[in-house]
Parts: structure tokens; sequence; C-alpha cells
């Protein structure tokens, strides 16, 4: 059985991987320092897979005590790189706080694998390194451009930091996954996305103000280029996510990459304005959402949604679930974690 290290596995997109992983036969290792998680989030993932993963407390900042993981599991057969702070607005008002936790993290795990024979290594990436694109959809020939945000600039870093690593370290193989929007909840209600205070994401708003939590959404801008004049995004239910994840880890497992360092953006390939989310939601749920338009957010591109012709073609991977049906298992998860009084708000 091989054995896969997911650093911050109890987080929204992690949690949902390592669902995918344990239920593909992979023995998982979590590390987590349960900034934007909860430890009852194995609870969760034990109920669906009947297996609990083992789990480590530990900040990945932390020198010391992450070589000393390294030494005492030293049989791990790829990793799965998610542990990184993701807000684009939070990164815009602490920058700091973005380059330390999401670059120094990354070098510190490439350095305790860099003399291994094997490494998988799989990168939690992100379209924001296309900053505004020229062209819909984007593809993965688009070009590079000025980040948008202090977030999207450490996935840049991040891929470049991979990219240069590969090159030289024998046996490092290197996928790095640029996804979009991810949405929704896993279709049993055990784990979701769990934000600490005030979400910083679309969908956890709208739900959080369906169920009263929230006094009113606030919908950043109406006058941008687009149909309804909202933003446009590529919204991706995060188990279609999480599949991509243990598609691109075999993918390199087998050996089957064509290089040290590939790129696949993973969405649907069809962009859905702000409102349209907010429509599908109250069609889903039969709720009338409370919301106000309100000035554009600093950090925002106009539109992005995927090209994505090579990972369906290339890596053998497409998404399947409808925004629809994401909405709908988010405003599942919310109903839950109310019941069960599981988020931190403020």
């Amino acid at each position: 059985m091989k054995k896969i290290l997911v650093t911050g596995g109890l987080g929204y997109i992690g949690s949902h991987t390592v669902v995918e992983l344990q239920s593909a036969g992979y023995e998982v290792l979590i590390i987590d320092n349960l900034s934007n998680s909860s430890e009852a989030v194995l609870e969760g993932i034990e109920r669906i897979t009947g297996v609990l993963p083992v789990f480590e407390k530990l900040d990945l900042r932390d020198k010391k005590a992450t070589i000393s993981f390294f030494q005492r599991h030293d049989t791990i057969d790829g990793i799965i790189h998610f542990a990184a702070s993701k807000a684009v607005g939070e990164s815009v008002e602490n920058p700091l706080l973005y380059y330390e936790n999401n670059l120094s993290t990354l070098i510190t795990v490439l350095q305790q694998i860099q003399h291994k024979k094997n490494s998988a290594f799989i990168f939690s990436s992100s379209c924001t390194v296309y900053g505004q694109a020229e062209q819909m959809p984007i593809s993965e020939a688009a070009p590079i451009k000025e980040a948008f945000s202090p977030y999207g600039n450490t996935k840049q870093i991040g891929e470049e930091i991979l990219k240069d690593t590969a090159k030289v370290v024998s046996g490092l193989q290197v996928i790095s996954l640029r996804y979009f929007n991810p949405i929704g909840a896993h279709s049993s209600a055990e784990i979701g996305e769990l934000p600490n205070g005030v979400p910083q994401n679309l969908v956890p708003f709208i739900t959080q103000t369906a169920i009263g939590l929230r006094k009113e959404l606030a919908v950043f801008g109406n006058d941008y280029p687009t149909e309804d004049g909202t933003c446009i995004r590529d919204y991706i239910h995060v188990v279609d996510l999480a599949k991509a994840h243990v598609t691109a880890l075999q993918r390199l497992l087998n050996k089957e990459n064509e290089a040290t360092f590939e790129v696949f953006n993973i969405g649907t390939g069809t962009g859905s304005s702000v409102l349209e989310v907010i429509q599908s939601f109250e069609r889903v749920s039969g709720q009338k959402l409370n919301y106000k338009i309100v000035g554009r957010r600093e950090g925002d591109v106009i539109s992005a949604y995927a090209d994505t012709t090579k990972a369906n073609t290339i890596l053998g991977w497409k998404a399947i679930s409808t925004l629809d049906e994401a909405m709908l298992s988010a405003w599942k998860w919310e109903q839950k974690i109310r019941k069960t009084n599981q988020i931190k708000t403020s």
C-alpha cells in the first residue's frame, strides 16, 4: 500500500482529497497546524471511509519539528501539498503572512525530500497565476502575468521553485494543479468548507447568510464588463477537484508523466457569474438570499474559467458535478454544521 503525505489535510480541499485517497486504497498521513481547520474533521473522514488516517498537528514553519517528522516517516511515496493560506483579500491586507506561510513551508518540505530516490509531488496551485487573462477559456499555454494579489504571487513563485528544483533533484516528479474555484461539500455532509470567522469565499458566505449567521451578502461590483456586471469564475465541485489529485498522483506513481514538472488546469470549463451562483443557490435551496451590491474588491479579476482540454485528454480526468449539485451539497453541509455548532463565527 502506497503511503501518501497530505499537508493541510484537514482543510477544505485537503480533507476531501484524503477521503478520495483512502477510497482508492492509499495509506494517508496528515500534517495540519489547524489554523483554518479542525481536528473534528478526522471523525468525518473516518465516518465516510471507515479508516482513521494518521494525523500529526504540525506547523511546517517549524523547521525543527518538520525535520523530525520526515525522519520518523521516511517511507512516504508521495506528497500532496495543500498547506498554505488562501484568501485573496486577506493576502492584500497581510502580504508578509502569505509570503512566509506559503513559500517557507514549501521550501522546508522540498528540503526534506530532495535526497529521496523517488518523490511524487502534487502542488496545490491556482488559476490566479494567470492574472487577468486576455482570452477565455484559459489554457495552460496562457502567459503568466503579474499577479493581482500576494496570494496569486505565492502560487507563481511556488511553481517556479518546484520547476527549478525538479530540474536538479533526481527523482522529484511534480504536477501542479491550477484549480479554479472549489465549492460544495461531500454528499454525506460529513465534511465540507469550515471557515474560521467571516468567510473569504463566496459560497460559504451565501450559505451563512441564508441560514442567518450573516445579515447580508456583499456582491463586490456589478460594473464589470460581463453580461450581468458581476465577476465570472469557474466553480468546481470539491469532490471532482479531490479526484483530480488522486488521478494526478497515480500518473506520477505510474511514471506516466512526460516531464519532471507538469501543469494542468482543473475546472469545469464553464464560467458562472456571482449573480448566477446566487440564483443557483436560491433555486436548489428554496431560500431567497439577502444580498447587496457594493464596490469592487481589490485583487479580483474580471473573469476566469478553464480550458480543461489538457486535463480531460492527458490526465484522463473530467469534472462531472453541476453548479446546482455543488450548491445543494454546500447548503446541506451548512445546515449540518449549524445544528452541530461546528463553525466559529465572528
